[in-house]
């Protein structure tokens, strides 16, 4: 228990998060660089330090020059264990980023002082606030010519419905930034241009009272003062338990790009971001420092490499000790499984394991037994909560070319969609076939998998639905409506839960008065055969 226990108090894991080109995969770099996972920062970009299981699966991938998966990388800083999940930006892999969100213990969300809070970044935002995950932000780009800090404050109060407290201050802004002066430690951080390597010039200051701060600063001197004055009379004192608990988020300054203010965030986060948690299952909440093994599946990777067409579960262990070659129980299909070669993600590869410990993220070779959400134990029959799954935004046909292709395609998208890839609707009474998506780009990618792993040559075609709803009911003439006017906007998901799919926000509503019995849901969780709301 003792080894476990430390363990956890040794385990930060955490996700970084953004809009596209807040510079969040800069900053994962630069983390990794404080971290000594890299020696020269740009290895991100250049794909140095991608996994084996993840880099240039795809070829829409190397084309298009974009990430399209999350990234696990471990790391070790200050004697402790980091596990950083660097998640997609692209919107239309929004999906992968919820999903790994269930994984980690908090959050650091990252955002462009010239564009302020935008649209992906409140969509990620409202997930956390589902779990109550601890959030740090990251105010990037201050050597930029950007929004007053005091209005990017009030912004994200505003559009992100959460109270922030700064614990770092900008002095200047663009051509005329000087640097953070860090408020808690009394210490100010000259900027100097630095992309490459670690180097440190900070100064201390007695408090923002010292002569010497004048010194340095000059004109700016007094303008800081009354800054800080604001700062500490508009947000008052930070309370980390007010961080842990989800409500308030501390919030610091720098240029992640110019290696500026990295190491500040660094530094607070280890000392204030939760260690592994407990988390709610269907037999309510499993502590982190329980005995026995537990871990759920939150995201399935397959490699499309010809040679090598093995497919990654990647499992967040919760409690326990997971062991190399040791038989657990795969609780939704009822069986015990032993896993010869779990592997642990590198900054620059992966390797095989004997062993991990709650908070730890590692990957399993899976031969088509896992789903999105799957729980293994140690023989408990229980089911890990809070795995979402949202209502897409496209929507299209799924079309065969090739008619006697039939089976194949059946089991090409099931198996897709078990990936977390998109998500197929089947008509009632029917055999249309509608994919949903986040994004434009998962059909590309589907039709691709479909055609190289499964041989079917398929098209979309678009159809014009507006939502997806899943329908909660415990009779069924509490649905009589829909069934007897709708029944050709009804369809079922995987599970064979009942879906509306609604052409326009009109029907909804109008669905929803004319069903008043029944619950209508933008997003659900499965558990073994059950919808529970969220």
């Amino acid at each position: 228990m003792s080894s476990i226990q430390d363990k956890i108090n040794n385990t930060k894991t955490f996700a970084i998060i953004s809009h596209p080109d807040a510079g969040k995969t800069t900053l994962t770099e630069k983390l990794l660089l404080f971290g000594g996972a890299i020696q020269v920062a740009g290895a991100v970009k250049s794909n140095k330090i991608k996994k084996t299981t993840i880099s240039d699966f795809l070829e829409i991938e190397k084309q298009r020059g974009i990430s399209v998966t999350t990234s696990v990388m471990n790391f070790k800083y200050n004697g402790m264990n980091i596990n950083l999940l660097d998640t997609p930006g692209h919107k239309d892999f929004a999906e992968d980023t919820y999903r790994t969100l269930t994984a980690v213990e908090s959050v650091i969300l990252v955002i462009d002082c010239v564009k302020g809070v935008e649209e992906q970044t409140e969509k990620l935002m409202n997930v956390c606030r589902m779990r109550n995950t601890p959030v740090i932000i990251f105010i990037n780009k201050l050597d930029r010519e950007g929004k007053n800090p005091f209005e990017l404050l009030d912004e994200i109060e505003e559009k992100l419905d959460i109270k922030v407290k700064p614990l770092s201050w900008p002095v200047g802004i663009g051509s005329g930034f000087k640097g953070v002066y860090n408020i808690y430690e009394n210490t100010f951080n000259f900027f100097k241009s630095n992309k490459q390597k670690v180097e440190k010039d900070v100064e201390v200051f007695n408090d923002i009272n010292d002569e010497r701060l004048s010194v340095v600063l000059g004109d700016s001197t007094e303008k800081l003062k009354k800054d800080l004055d604001l700062v500490n009379g508009v947000y008052g004192d930070f309370d980390v338990n007010e961080y842990l608990s989800g409500v308030v988020a501390p919030v610091y300054f720098g240029s992640a790009l110019n290696n500026f203010g990295v190491k500040e965030l660094l530094d607070s986060f280890i000392s204030i971001a939760p260690n592994p948690r407990g988390r709610e299952t269907t037999a309510g909440i499993i502590n982190s420092d329980d005995e026995n093994f537990s871990g759920f599946v939150f995201k399935i990777h397959a490699n499309l490499n010809p040679k090598h067409r093995d497919r990654i579960a990647f499992l967040r262990v919760c409690s326990g000790k997971f062991e190399r070659n040791k038989f657990y129980h795969h609780v939704r299909l009822d069986r015990d499984i032993k896993f010869p070669n779990p592997a642990v993600f590198m900054a620059s590869d992966k390797k095989l394991i004997e062993e991990a410990y709650p908070g730890e993220v590692i990957g399993l070779y899976d031969s088509g037994i896992f789903k999105i959400g799957d729980t293994l134990t140690e023989g408990e029959k229980f089911m890990f909560k809070g795995i979402p799954t949202f209502s897409p935004e496209i929507f299209k046909e799924l079309r065969l070319n090739d008619p006697f292709k039939a089976k194949q395609m059946d089991k090409g998208i099931i198996h897709l969609t078990d990936e977390g890839l998109a998500q197929v609707f089947i008509q009632y009474n029917g055999n249309r076939k509608i994919v949903g998506t986040v994004g434009e780009l998962q059909f590309d990618v589907i039709q691709y998998r479909l055609q190289n792993e499964y041989g079917v040559d398929c098209k979309f075609s678009p159809v014009n639905y507006h939502k997806a709803c899943w329908i909660l009911y415990d009779k069924e003439e509490e649905i009589q409506e829909l069934l007897t006017y709708r029944s050709h906007n009804l369809f079922t998901d995987k599970h064979k839960n009942l879906v509306f799919m609604s052409e326009s926000p009109y029907q909804i509503e109008k669905a929803i008065m004319n069903n008043p019995k029944a619950k209508f849901l933008f997003n659900i969780e499965h558990n073994i055969d059950t919808i529970e709301e969220k």
